[in-house]
């Protein structure tokens, strides 16, 4: 006997967008609606003080702005990273001269911070796609484990936190003169 595979409905991009906002928020990749996890303490924390901490080099010198839980719909694809960075020259504005409601491209830098209960694959398979939609850099932030895996065209890189050698994280080629490491991320979780 042959079991016939169920077909699950699938909705199209511009139906997915046209719904309302959710929170958590939803994703859509190809046809397929996925919530987010609800952000619990750690993760807040971390989301906080790390779009803080990045702002704090970027904007002064208008290189980019990290915005939180910001919509990014390009490919086939709207994903709701937990921090975009995009480039200056690359936000979107409106008519006004304001920034935009919609960004219709992939995120320059992209930041996920792992919950406890999402899948590390379908994160790194989000990061993955942005990296070849043109992402050029992506963090994969892991409170349990205490690591940075950075993406970029090469290899990832994983950072500890508890390690006696404390590397620099890879951020914009710009922010030369800024060093954040994976002790000083998670250090933030400390009250």
């Amino acid at each position: 006997m042959v079991l016939a595979a169920a077909k699950v409905p699938t909705l199209s991009l511009e139906s997915f967008l046209a719904l309302p906002e959710t929170k958590p928020a939803q994703e859509y990749c190809r046809g397929i609606v996925t919530q987010k996890p609800m952000p619990k303490g750690k993760h807040s924390a971390i989301q906080f003080e790390l779009a803080a901490a990045i702002n704090a080099q970027v904007k002064p010198d208008k290189i980019a702005y990290a915005l939180p839980e910001l919509r990014c719909t390009f490919g086939d694809r709207s994903i709701v990273p937990d921090i975009t960075v995009i480039r200056w020259q690359n936000l979107p504005l409106d008519s006004g001269g304001e920034i935009s409601d919609r960004f219709d491209r992939a995120p320059d830098w992209l930041i996920e911070i792992l919950s406890p209960d999402q899948s590390v694959t379908l994160v790194m398979e989000k990061i993955i796609f942005s990296l070849k939609a043109g992402t050029e850099l992506a963090w994969l932030v892991d409170p349990m484990a205490k690591s940075i895996t950075v993406f970029t065209a090469s290899l990832p890189q994983v950072y500890l936190a508890e390690t006696e050698i404390q590397e620099s994280l890879t951020v914009f080629a710009e922010l030369e003169n800024w060093s954040i490491t994976a002790a000083e991320v998670f250090d933030w979780l400390k009250i």
